[in-house]
């Protein structure tokens, strides 16, 4: 099966809410667990020519629960998850800083932070991707903002958060799905559309 021709698009994905159960400060590997079907769905972003790279706040190491080592074995043990349902993580960015951080060497104010852009910025440098021609997938609002400050088209999942910390008159989304799933679909249909 030939490769699709255009791989400098990627679809952002929120770790927890999103692609995994939502536990509150997810700090073993013991408590991930993908959303149902979204595994799938990563696949399915892949097949469309996607790069998928997770984009996630990560305050348990600022507060001390885990190590950045522990976090990275979390990582690990999703691109497994995911790859048993045919997808493929094509990279992993987290934030580890919190300006509240208990741990002195975290605490601090930075741009990789959502809703700041950063990493979605880093991701793009790396991968050499059209953050325009990109999406952004997430359950809260900071992942809406993030994804609209680098210049990304925005899904708000329902998932997770759902989007219940967005503020009124704060920027919307430019589509609300159930799920990734739906979200994969929609994003499909767009690609399609625009063809």
């Amino acid at each position: 099966m030939p490769k699709p021709a255009q791989t400098n698009r990627a679809v952002f994905l929120d770790r927890d809410g999103t692609l995994n159960e939502e536990v509150n400060l997810l700090h073993a590997v013991e408590g991930l667990r993908l959303l149902p079907g979204a595994g799938k769905a990563v696949a399915r972003l892949n097949k469309l020519g996607f790069q998928v790279i997770v984009i996630t706040n990560q305050p348990v190491v600022a507060r001390g629960l885990c190590s950045e080592a522990k976090v990275n074995e979390i990582h690990d043990a999703l691109r497994k998850l995911v790859a048993k349902e045919g997808g493929k993580l094509d990279g992993i960015y987290y934030c580890p800083h919190s300006k509240l951080a208990e741990v002195q060497e975290y605490r601090l104010e930075c741009e990789c932070r959502k809703p700041a852009p950063g990493l979605l910025k880093q991701a793009a440098k790396d991968h050499s991707l059209d953050l325009k021609a990109s999406y952004m997938v997430g359950d809260m609002a900071r992942d809406i903002l993030a994804g609209q400050a680098a210049g990304c088209t925005t899904v708000l999942v329902q998932t997770g958060h759902a989007g219940q910390d967005l503020r009124e008159g704060e920027a919307q989304a430019d589509q609300v799905c159930a799920d990734l799933a739906a979200a994969a679909d929609w994003i499909a249909a767009r690609e399609r559309d625009r063809k």
